[in-house]
């Protein structure tokens, strides 16, 4: 159990807690499916832009999930989150990774599919 006045180990003391991103509009009305298409590009697109793959599948991985889960998936992989967001982050090495909210969150201008 421990005493009552210890503190758990956060490692460096930098461990931000992750947050859903702010309500945002996209310039135009999108579709779901749409949507899933961006995020798709995107995921398949990022690792040719730097950083290491291992890295963007954990920040995917944490981004589908729900915020307990994307927690432990950032904490363990070893990310350090700039934004709480997810929008910058970064790797141990120092490497910068930029997540557009589009990948993080719906429009609040989404609409159905026809």
């Amino acid at each position: 159990m421990g005493c009552a006045g210890s503190m758990p180990a956060k490692g460096d003391g930098n461990v931000k807690n992750i947050r859903k991103p702010k309500p945002w509009k996209h310039p135009q009305q999108i579709t779901k499916s749409q949507l899933v298409q961006m995020r798709e590009e995107f995921w398949d697109t990022a690792p040719h832009y730097g950083g290491r793959k291992e890295i963007w599948d954990a920040l995917r991985a944490a981004a589908e999930a729900d915020l307990t889960l994307a927690q432990a998936i950032v904490d363990s992989a070893g990310v350090i989150v700039q934004n709480a967001d997810l929008t910058i982050c970064y790797d141990e090495r120092g490497a910068k990774y930029e997540l557009p909210k589009y990948v993080l969150s719906e429009p609040t201008n989404l609409i159905q599919d026809s």
